[in-house]
Order: structure tokens, then C-alpha cells, then sequence
């Protein structure tokens, strides 16, 4: 690239290169591309911001100015109900392991991947932002080590351009703006451009080739649609809606009990000096309210002051109303109403709490189905960057069972199915069954082998015996 062609065809030795300029510089179809994209990140800027303050517990809620006076609108109440709602399916979202069943071979080398870049803990990172803002990205390239380097992004910066027809991605942007700093990667099939801003435009750091034939970035979209593709999250309109409504109950309760909770009292036919003090001047309120009621004198006609008490608000008027949003968020949100909050008299049995369950059980095998292909789109781009021409088999992702059955409940089931032939007992699919993770698998497999082995010798030392002397010194074997 650096070097005349036709020099090299002469076998010459080369003079000293020029730059191409192509090199240093971004061509027209690239920076419509750039363009593009840069708006995409910046469109989606307010809605990511408005949904991590729901997420986080810090949005404002908008006060209707009536029964809330000024002075009491800097109060800020919290359900963390988002919260709730995005935990409790995120929590039932763990990859156990991956594997090849194309060719087992791989499985190997698929596992250091994994382990290499740390990806047990990185994907919990990816499914939480893509529950609370509906997508993240997976970057596939290459670090520092020569190692194959499988990062998460957060969509705050970046976006990429989505062809709907054969799903696959045609170009990503990375874009990070600190201050008057602005860096950006641009991904395409054939190569990844480092950019620096410079003004109002871009020049060119670096560009490397990675010979993949695909844009190695994937977008891990939470409940997409056929019209949006990008997902959306699950702090939905209606959750915000609710949530907006059970804060504002709770700042109402708050003014309440600032203004009601001591009882409001009342004086007919008192005296002016009943609330004076000895110089004249008036006395606090405070001071009023808790001593002078009981030393009221009589006015010159001789009749007592009648004092009267209103009747005191009752706090639980608004725990009714909290409740009944949780139950409304509850049918919303798909989760069980006792994870907000919401109880009753009578404790639930576990089967009811199982069955209340099942449609965040549901929703959790969905998003398992969902991320999975995501995750075995960046695992194969991994496998890809050694230029190989093979295809790369496919990769399946192994997740943790998301609903919530008993540790004796699990082994009762595989114990029936090893019992009915359904499954072998020395199979790993049944330990999987049996709730056993990747890691004791592994060591269950190693002791059946030390086992195996040590019944083999032993077995070998029973079949041969030391033979009698017949005059060669030898072994014979037992009669």
C-alpha cells in the first residue's frame, strides 16, 4: 500500500513510499456512513437518559400543583420498582457455559475464549443494559496479547446500521465525546477506521484490516419488533406511568403527615391573653399547642372556653393506593406482586408463589432464546479472526434453568428419568438436570475417569497371579 506497484514488479528495490491518500482520509460512501450513524447515537441521548433516572431511582416526578405546596416540591420520593422489575429478570439470566456440537474440538478452545475475556462476568453487563435501555453491542477484535478480544458497549455510543433483510449488521459506530475530545471507530465488512475529531471533522488514526467479511460488531436487542429491530426496554410507558403515580401517593402521604400529624385542635370563647405572654407578645405556636390548653381561664361572664379536636387524617388511605399500583404493576410488568411490595393477611403457599412466577419464567426463556444468538454470533466472529476459509461451526449457548425448583425437587426428576431410561446415568446432559454447573461437571468427569482407571488396574492384578517356579522365573496365569 505504501510502495509503487510497478517498482515491485520490476523486483527493483523500492523508493522511499508515499501515503495513499485514501489511507488518511475518509472516501464519500464512508462518510455518509459516518454521518449517519452519528446521528442515530445522538437521536437516542434524552430517551437513555430518561430511562437510567427511572433505573437508578432519580427521576423527578412532575407535581400537579395542587395539593402539594411549594415548599414541599423538592421532597423526592422512590418506589425503585424499575429497579425491581429489571433485576428480577436479570437475575434469571446466567450463562452456564457454551459449546460446539458440530465439532466437540472446538468446545475447548471456545471455553479459554470465554474465560479470557472474562465474558461470566461482562454478560451480565450486556443484559442488564439491554433491559433497561432494550440493546447493547458485543465488539469483536483482537487485544494486545494477539488474542482474540470480545468487549460489551453500551448503546449510549453506539449504533449501528441494521440491514432488515439478511439481519445482518452493515456498519457500526463507536463515538465517545470527553469535553472537546471526540474519538470514534468506525466497523465495516472489511475494515475497522480509528478516528480523531479535529473541528468539525474527522482524520483518519488507523485503519485494520480483519479480513472477516462482516462487520465484527453484534447488537444483543431486548424485545425487538419487526418495525424496530433495535428492542425496547423494559421500563416501559406504562411501568413509567405507574410508577409517576404510586410517587406521587407517597410525596401525598409525606405533606399529610407534615400538616395532620399532630391532631388539629380548636378554641371557642378564649381570651386573647390565653395566647400572650407575660410581656404582651403573642406566643409560638408550638408552645400554644402543648401547654396553654390546659390553663384556660374563664371569660367575664364566667364560661370555660370550649376546646374541640378535628378528627386526625388516617394514614392508610395511601398505603390502599400504593397497593393497588403495585398490583396494576404487577400485571404490567409480568412479575409477582409480593417482589413490589404488595402483600396481604394471609401468606401465600408455594404453589401459589411458583405460579405467580410463571410468567417472568416465560419472559426469562424468551430473552434466553433472544440473547443467545447474539452471544453465538460474536463466539463465531471470535473463532473467525485467524482468516480460516472453514466455516465456523455453530455455537450453543447453556443457561441456567430461570425458574426457581427446589435443589430436592430437581435431583427427585432426573432420578425418575435415569430410572425410566430416559437419560443415562453417566451422561453430563443428566447432571446438567441434576442443577450441577459447568465447572463440577468437569471435575465429575475427571474423577469417573481416575475411576475408571483405577478399576481397570485393579482388575488386571486380580486377573494375573505370581505362577509357581517352573524354571524360567516368569508369571504364569491362575489355573
Amino acid at each position: 500500500m505504501w510502495s509503487s506497484s510497478a517498482e515491485q514488479d520490476r523486483g527493483d528495490v523500492p523508493a522511499l513510499s508515499t501515503p495513499v491518500l485514501s489511507a488518511l482520509s475518509l472516501s464519500t460512501s464512508e462518510l455518509d456512513t459516518l454521518s449517519r450513524l452519528s446521528a442515530l447515537v445522538a437521536q437516542d441521548e434524552a430517551e437513555f437518559v430518561r430511562l437510567d433516572a427511572y433505573f437508578t431511582g432519580l427521576s423527578r416526578v412532575a407535581s400537579l400543583g395542587i395539593a402539594v405546596p411549594p415548599a414541599l416540591q423538592r421532597i423526592r420520593t422512590v418506589t425503585g420498582w424499575p429497579r425491581i422489575i429489571v433485576d428480577a429478570l436479570d437475575e434469571r439470566l446466567d450463562i452456564d457455559g457454551l459449546r460446539c456440537p458440530d465439532d466437540p474440538a472446538v468446545d475447548t478452545e471456545l471455553t479459554a475464549l470465554w474465560a479470557h475475556n472474562d465474558l461470566s462476568e461482562e454478560a451480565g453487563l450486556a443484559h442488564l443494559d439491554a433491559l433497561v435501555y432494550g440493546r447493547a453491542y458485543l465488539v469483536v477484535g483482537v487485544g494486545d496479547d494477539g488474542v482474540p478480544l470480545v468487549s460489551v458497549e453500551a448503546p449510549q455510543h453506539m449504533t449501528v446500521d441494521y440491514d432488515v433483510r439478511t439481519r445482518t449488521v452493515r456498519a457500526a459506530l463507536r463515538q465517545i465525546t470527553a469535553g472537546a475530545q471526540r474519538t470514534a471507530t468506525l466497523y465495516l465488512p472489511d475494515q475497522t477506521i480509528d478516528l480523531q475529531g479535529n473541528g468539525t471533522g474527522w482524520s483518519v488514526l488507523e485503519r485494520r484490516p480483519h479480513r472477516l467479511g462482516a462487520v465484527p460488531v453484534v447488537r444483543l436487542a431486548n424485545r425487538p419488533r419487526t418495525r424496530d429491530r433495535r428492542g425496547a426496554s423494559e421500563i416501559t410507558p406504562e411501568v413509567r406511568a405507574l410508577t409517576d403515580g404510586a410517587c406521587r401517593t407517597l410525596l401525598g402521604g409525606e405533606v399529610a403527615r407534615e400538616f395532620f400529624g399532630a391532631p388539629q385542635r380548636y378554641i371557642l370563647g378564649a381570651a386573647e391573653g390565653a395566647f400572650q405572654g407575660p410581656d404582651g407578645s403573642p406566643r409560638g405556636a408550638w408552645e400554644t399547642y402543648t401547654g396553654r390548653y390546659l390553663a384556660l381561664e374563664r371569660d367575664e361572664d364566667g364560661a370555660v372556653p370550649e376546646v374541640g379536636q378535628f378528627p386526625a387524617y388516617d394514614p392508610a388511605v395511601y398505603g390502599k393506593i400504593v397497593d393497588m399500583y403495585a398490583r396494576l404493576m404487577a400485571g404490567v410488568a409480568g412479575v409477582p406482586a409480593h417482589m413490589l411490595g404488595y402483600t396481604t393477611d394471609n401468606p401465600a403457599s408455594a404453589e401459589a408463589i411458583r405460579s405467580s412466577e410463571a410468567r417472568l419464567i416465560k419472559k426469562a426463556e424468551r430473552r434466553q432464546r433472544s440473547f443467545a444468538g447474539a452471544w453465538s454470533r460474536a463466539m463465531r466472529l471470535a473463532l473467525q479472526l485467524d482468516g480460516t476459509p472453514t466455516p465456523v461451526p455453530r455455537v450453543e449457548m447453556l443457561w441456567r434453568d430461570p425458574a426457581t425448583p427446589t435443589v430436592a425437587a430437581q435431583a427427585d426428576a432426573t432420578v425418575k428419568l435415569v430410572a425410566a431410561g430416559v437419560l443415562p446415568a453417566d451422561s453430563e446432559v443428566t447432571l446438567e438436570r441434576a442443577g450441577v454447573d459447568r465447572a463440577q461437571r468437569e471435575r465429575i468427569a475427571a474423577e469417573r475417569r481416575r475411576s475408571a482407571g483405577r478399576a481397570a488396574l485393579d482388575q488386571l492384578a486380580d486377573t494375573l497371579t505370581p505362577a509357581s517356579a517352573d524354571g524360567t522365573g516368569g508369571f504364569g496365569l491362575a489355573a
